[in-house]
């Protein structure tokens, strides 16, 4: 375990996540005390802040601490502050935004670093988020499969059809249509902070392996996803108002669980900007 000075971190499991205290968003933080929050951060994969009490001006504060916050691109974000996309599954609906295990928009050229969601609204049961350490489900392949993900590329699409059927209810809400996007990214990264591997594919978002077709790609693919989101390689996150979670987009995937039908949750999610995968 590493010691900090300036904040305690209490790991929430043995794969990934800790929650980190002694941090209060709402005032001006010294460059000490952000410096081992982003390690922690590199440490864990996603860490966690309780009873955050902050306006949207003041997470969007802290958020540009550790990197430049992007617009989502399939909705459109508060308009008093527009970096802050509302994340809102409401009583009447049956999907919730998401609601399958990814990395974020892969299907851009460069994907965001990391998220920040912060819990405005919860239901009085339900809507934990599981997050995978996808180092160690890249560490835990044999060395033969790992020979052969070497260097093979995954195209990443935002229509796909099971998480495209998570964004329906927001999309015709805010009365705009799914937008087309398409990326090729390595299905194994290296992280460019920490220089450990991990594996960056998903159901969500992988739609093939560039120069396979969609049949061959299939067996392959559908074992790595399976193989992702193994129980040892998981931790889960239950949501109280004023709770932030902070996760690696590189090396870590997430999934929100959609099991509160009949109640509100409202989030308020900046993504933050990152690199070309290597």
């Amino acid at each position: 375990m590493r010691n900090y000075r300036h904040i305690e971190v209490r790991p929430i499991a043995g794969a990934l996540g800790a929650e980190v205290h002694g941090v209060d968003m709402s005032r001006e933080l010294d460059d000490e005390i952000v410096g081992e929050v982003r390690q922690a951060f590199l440490d864990h994969l996603v860490i966690f802040l309780r009873d955050q009490k902050v306006t949207p001006q003041q997470q969007l504060g802290f958020a540009r601490r550790f990197g430049e916050p992007i617009e989502y691109p399939q909705l459109k974000g508060l308009p008093e502050a527009p970096m802050i996309t509302p994340v809102v599954k409401l009583e009447h609906e049956r999907n919730n935004f998401g609601g399958i295990w990814h990395s974020d928009t892969t299907y851009l050229q460069i994907p965001p670093m990391g998220s920040m969601l912060l819990a405005r609204e919860v239901p009085p049961y339900g809507g934990d988020t599981m997050f995978a350490n996808q180092y160690l489900a890249y560490e835990a392949l044999s060395d033969g499969l790992k020979q052969t993900l070497e260097g093979l590329i995954g195209v990443s699409s935002s229509v796909k059809a099971d998480v495209t059927r998570t964004r329906e209810d927001r999309l015709k809400a805010a009365g705009v249509e799914h937008k087309v996007f398409s990326a090729e990214h390595p299905i194994v990264r290296t992280h460019p902070e920490t220089g450990r591997k991990a594996l960056f594919t998903s159901d969500a978002h992988t739609a093939q392996i560039k120069g396979w077709t969609e049949k061959e790609s299939l067996p392959l693919l559908k074992f790595l996803w399976e193989h992702q989101t193994r129980p040892e390689f998981t931790c889960r996150f239950r949501w109280e108002v004023g709770s932030l979670a902070f996760w690696d987009n590189r090396c870590a995937m997430h999934n929100p669980i959609n099991d509160y039908h009949g109640h509100r949750r409202v989030m308020h999610r900046i993504t933050i900007a990152g690199d070309k995968p290597r």
